[in-house]
């Protein structure tokens, strides 16, 4: 495209007063329009070419002969360490795990001497795949229009070329559960692998939940919020009886199904109701993010009410309900622990003694990272934050292995190295929770993966960017 030019003698500039001026200067009106929508085009294809681009990394073949992995420490993280152990799978499932077994002569051996090997990371809500530049609208796809979106399938939004994908997996996260955001009914989440062609391909089970955001509870009062404290609780109470209405009406409409059988006379199909009858049989769970105490025990209340299985996401003021929670076997998926306390009068460790305090109080836990595509490589971080205020090593690798999957109903395929599951496995040279520490392989369902990703690709790059200009540091300019 050819642009516009302006007199030579004029000055170039954005302000509305001197874009006036230009126009006054230049007849023509659809100069200036043209050259500042040419600008807007030209700014927002520049955004979008970094992203365009699928990432180098190949997703894995499937698995084509058994694998034994041998002289390595196992993690099963369900029972005990076993030093010195044989790892074997094959097809994808956990065959064998011990000492001294028999390998298959068709199988694959791989020397892990000194090495350590655990379950792949699960990180239990994340956009992984729906989000890769936040502030470029055309690479977000985290949230639906409207407000009841239960239907809202997010799996079938992720990017399997996602950049983040391969730099997650390159620090042992192998799992997470894919959530959309916004409204009351934000959609239902899934459970994805972080290696495959399609959508399909990383699908692990969907839905494992349908998600809730919960109101506030209490006024808020800051510079921000512009409703008066009256206004805020007659949105509060407004909002109560909408998502009351919502399953009122989700369960007249599975009721009418089962009253008329004959095509003829069922209800007209609606897919967001159709999306709530899996919730209201008790087939999935409830997530609803709530953090402050009020939130949490409207949500139980709502949660025994309605006869759903409940989770609460975020949980900040979670310990102050725990006995609630207990008896109602509310599991809590912990928010970002590399985080500042919620308000201002609380202990600046707060965040990061949740998860040893929920343990204490019995509350059953995971530990979750940000919720953010590009933070998600940092989980094993927040559960090491976790660890160092206070909760137990092995319980902090729990956290973010096998209870993740139990509390999202996909522990019979993973978080655990046990046979009959899945052989997704990582191979370290340490404690994950350690920043020093590499994950050398990693196997998803049996499939090595590729662990190299932009990151390391630039690293190497501007290494050797490093390495030919040494030679000549001592040149004159």
């Amino acid at each position: 495209m050819r642009l516009p030019m302006p007199n030579p003698a004029d000055t170039v500039i954005l302000s509305a007063s001197e874009g006036s001026r230009y126009r006054a200067r230049h007849p023509n009106p659809r100069s200036f329009a043209s050259l500042r929508m040419t600008c807007v085009m030209m700014l927002t294809v520049g955004a979008l070419i970094s992203v365009a681009f699928a990432s180098e990394e190949v997703p894995a073949p499937p698995q084509s002969k058994p694998i034994a992995i041998v002289g390595a420490t196992v993690h099963p993280v369900s029972g005990p360490d076993i030093e010195q152990a044989t790892l074997i799978f094959e097809n994808g499932k956990i065959t064998a795990v011990g000492k001294d077994l028999s390998i298959p002569s068709s199988a694959e051996r791989i020397d892990a001497t000194g090495k350590q090997i655990y379950p792949g990371l699960f990180d239990a809500t994340s956009d992984l795949g729906l989000v890769e530049v936040s502030a470029v609208r055309a690479t977000r796809d985290v949230s639906e229009a409207g407000s009841v979106n239960p239907n809202a399938r997010p799996q079938v939004a992720v990017n399997p070329d996602s950049e983040m994908i391969p730099i997650a997996r390159a620090n042992g996260v192998l799992l997470t559960g894919v959530a959309p955001e916004g409204g009351v009914l934000s959609g239902s989440m899934a459970a994805i692998q972080l290696d495959g062609w399609t959508w399909e391909d990383m699908t692990l089970r969907a839905p494992v939940a349908i998600v809730m955001n919960w109101p506030n509870m209490s006024p808020i009062q800051a510079w921000w919020m512009q409703d008066s404290a009256k206004k805020q609780l007659e949105k509060r109470d407004e909002a109560l009886r909408n998502m009351r209405q919502i399953f009122d009406d989700a369960r007249a409409y599975q009721a009418s199904k089962k009253a008329n059988t004959s095509p003829t006379s069922r209800p007209s199909y609606d897919a967001r109701w159709e999306a709530m009858i899996p919730l209201l049989e008790g087939k999935v769970p409830l997530i609803v993010r709530a953090d402050e105490m009020q939130q949490i025990e409207s949500a139980v209340a709502f949660a025994a009410r309605e006869k759903v299985k409940l989770i609460i996401e975020g949980g900040y003021d979670a310990e102050n309900c725990a006995n609630l929670l207990k008896a109602h076997d509310v599991p809590v998926i912990v928010g970002a622990i590399q985080r500042l306390p919620m308000r201002r009068g609380d202990d600046y460790e707060d965040p990061a003694t949740l998860p040893a305090r929920l343990a204490k109080a019995g509350v059953k836990f995971c530990i979750s990272g940000k919720n953010n595509a590009t933070m998600i490589r940092n989980l094993p971080y927040h559960a090491a934050a976790a660890v160092a205020a206070g909760l137990a090593h092995d319980d902090g690798i729990k956290s973010i292995t096998l209870w993740p999957a139990e509390i999202l109903g996909v522990a019979d395929r993973v978080g655990s190295i046990e046979v009959g599951k899945d052989a997704t496995i990582i191979v370290t040279d340490g404690d994950p929770l350690q920043t020093p520490t590499h994950v050398e392989q990693a196997f998803i369902q049996g499939r090595k993966i590729d662990l190299n990703d932009r990151q390391q690709r630039l690293w190497h790059k501007y290494d050797e960017k490093y390495k030919q200009a040494a030679p000549t540091t001592n040149a004159t300019p």
